[in-house]
């Protein structure tokens, strides 16, 4: 079963995607913010990482360059409602980049999409 880390200080959101994601075989857990998540990462290995970028104390693009530093394995896909950071260097380190949206369809393909890559990746 692969595991994801879903990082957003919404819990709204965070709810819907653990659910979303469990639903679909995905162990999920969830954190609120970017401190947390990073202590989560090193105590657990993660598949994927699923990381808003707007986010109080540590914001996501703070996040994603902490992630690079010390679990570079790990895939990280940004999920923002503001499409601009696209174009934002420190962005680029992530491996795909979803508009948030009602409609999970995107996200969830995106997900699914990055973990078979590594999946045949890794054979």
């Amino acid at each position: 079963m692969k595991s994801l880390l879903v990082v957003d200080d919404d819990t709204n959101v965070r709810k819907l995607y653990e659910a979303e994601f469990a639903e679909d075989g995905y162990a999920v857990e969830a954190a609120s913010g970017g401190k947390e998540a990073l202590k989560m990462l090193e105590g657990t290995d993660y598949d994927l990482v699923i990381l808003d970028i707007k986010m109080p104390e540590m914001d996501g693009l703070e996040t994603l360059g902490e992630i690079m530093k010390s679990r570079r394995g790990v895939a990280v896909v940004i999920n923002s409602a503001y499409p601009s950071f696209k174009t934002e260097f420190a962005s680029w380190n992530a491996e795909a980049y979803v508009v948030k949206s009602s409609n999970l369809d995107e996200l969830k393909k995106t997900v699914r999409t990055l973990l078979e890559r590594r999946s045949v990746g890794a054979r």
